[in-house]
């Protein structure tokens, strides 16, 4: 994709947080309020203390958002893949970020001002509820990712993980689906709280079990309905 011929107010117009937008309004924050830029794999985008301006939507590519304990060890937060978006709590608190962003693949990175944000705000103050809404889904996520870790085996995480984005209805119709890890599996190791080993053993079983087969990053389930139920049936 082309950012030269990138059609930035049509873009904006999918995006939950400016689906509400007049055509107007879209051309203005994409001519005044926009910039597109192409982020290299294992590129910083930000990092723990830097001012944080701008928040950022990712357009193609997979970043991902970390935390460096003392000791060097890292913490995965959040994976983010296209059409979602990061830093906008950040921005709005007008704090340094508490987090380090870095673009696992290459990526296309739209980045919006603050200053354009505050602008459609003063403009149409219904456009902050809805980034509003779109922080709170972020903040609930991840209180559900505390609770998970909380209350959830490592297995029972993992299950989760590859039925994320399928419905109990595909699961209950006893779907044949193939997943693609989008990044590796010591990073979605980490985002879920579990070492490599750890993960990877699990794969493992699910594929002992017949639930599962692995073909790299590719897994193919073989009965969500199975994988669902799995170790409680």
């Amino acid at each position: 994709m082309s950012s030269a011929t990138f059609d930035l107010p049509r873009y904006l117009s999918v995006l939950p947080l400016f689906a509400d937008m007049q055509s107007d309004e879209l051309r203005r924050l994409a001519g005044s309020g926009c910039r597109m830029q192409r982020v290299g794999r294992g590129e910083a985008i930000f990092r723990v203390g830097d001012c944080c301006d701008e928040f950022h939507v990712v357009v193609t590519g997979q970043v991902k958002l970390f935390a460096l304990a003392s000791s060097g060890a890292e913490k995965v937060i959040e994976l983010v893949g296209p059409g979602n978006s990061f830093g906008e709590a950040a921005m709005f608190s007008g704090k340094a970020h508490t987090v380090n962003a870095q673009a696992l693949s290459e990526t296309l990175l739209l980045s919006i001002a603050k200053e354009a944000v505050m602008g459609e705000i003063q403009r149409d103050p219904r456009f902050s509820l809805r980034m509003l809404a779109g922080v709170s889904k972020r903040l609930h996520g991840m209180i559900s990712d505390v609770e998970s870790y909380c209350l959830h085996s490592g297995i029972q995480r993992v299950i989760g993980y590859l039925l994320r984005d399928h419905l109990v209805e595909d699961q209950l119709a006893n779907q044949s689906i193939t997943i693609s890890l989008p990044v590796s599996k010591a990073t979605i190791a980490s985002r879920l709280s579990l070492t490599p080993e750890y993960f990877s053993r699990v794969l493992h079983e699910l594929e002992d079990e017949g639930l599962i087969e692995i073909d790299r990053r590719d897994i193919h389930i073989l009965s969500t309905r199975g994988l669902a139920s799995y170790p409680l049936q």
